[in-house]
């Protein structure tokens, strides 16, 4: 885990905000993350700098003036991967249900702490990192869990515990993207396909079922945590 803890450095970060104080606290808080941050204050320019410039990193604010902060996050998802955080006043869970849809990574909310927002973004940024230079991973240590994704084997202490298809494929789609929460919506897609039904109701009994299996107190997990309203994410201890 020594890597995770390795600082991180981008070359560009792109900060999409209209209000000029916002922009200056934010490029306060990063000014030791990036080479450089470019800024717009519209989300047409928003775009246009993401293609040119290519940052490492988005900080999309939602409450543009010109176009509506999750359609700049799809414009951009349509071909570009880098981390985008959001920041946004708002906080409903059908608003984050629809910015992690649209391909947001993270999301922070007005008025928000500094240290919070380059701890944040320093994570995503190291995520990034990681990924792009690592083959991708088989085996994922959470706490004294292990999961083999190409065993498709799942200890605990050394022990094997016995997962369901089912129950594994949801394991495996958490894993896949750890540390970033996934909607009810994209876990269903992921493990059963486009079949109808309701994905909460599916997905409760499936986690609660792993929690039991795999985490110390069920009741109190802390490897696969709950986003109320929006959906789950595998947390990795280190």
């Amino acid at each position: 885990m020594g890597d995770l803890e390795a600082p991180v450095r981008a070359r560009t970060l792109l900060l999409i905000e209209d209000e000029p104080q916002i922009r200056r606290a934010v490029r306060n808080a990063l000014a030791e993350t990036a080479e450089r941050i470019v800024e717009a204050d519209t989300g047409r320019l928003g775009i246009d700098l993401a293609a040119s410039w290519r940052p490492e990193l988005v900080v999309l604010d939602l409450g543009l003036p010109d176009v509506a902060g999750v359609e700049v996050c799809r414009e951009i998802r349509k071909w570009a991967t880098m981390p985008i955080v959001v920041l946004s006043a708002r906080h409903s869970e059908d608003e984050k249900v629809a910015l992690l849809n649209a391909g947001a990574d993270d999301y922070v909310t007005k008025p928000f702490s500094t240290q919070e927002l380059a701890a944040r973004v320093k994570a995503q940024l190291r995520r990034a990192l990681l990924a792009s230079v690592r083959e991708p991973e088989t085996v994922i240590a959470a706490g004294d869990v292990t999961i083999d994704l190409a065993g498709r084997r799942v200890t605990r202490r050394g022990e094997v515990v016995h997962l369901t298809p089912t129950e594994f494929e949801v394991l495996r789609t958490l894993a896949a993207r750890a540390g970033r929460t996934l909607t009810h919506q994209q876990i269903f897609d992921a493990v059963w396909g486009k079949a109808i039904g309701n994905p909460q109701q599916y997905l409760r009994v499936h986690v609660t079922n792993l929690r039991r299996k795999i985490e110390r107190e069920p009741a109190s997990p802390r490897l696969i945590v709950t986003e109320p309203g929006v959906g789950y994410r595998l947390e990795l201890p280190r």
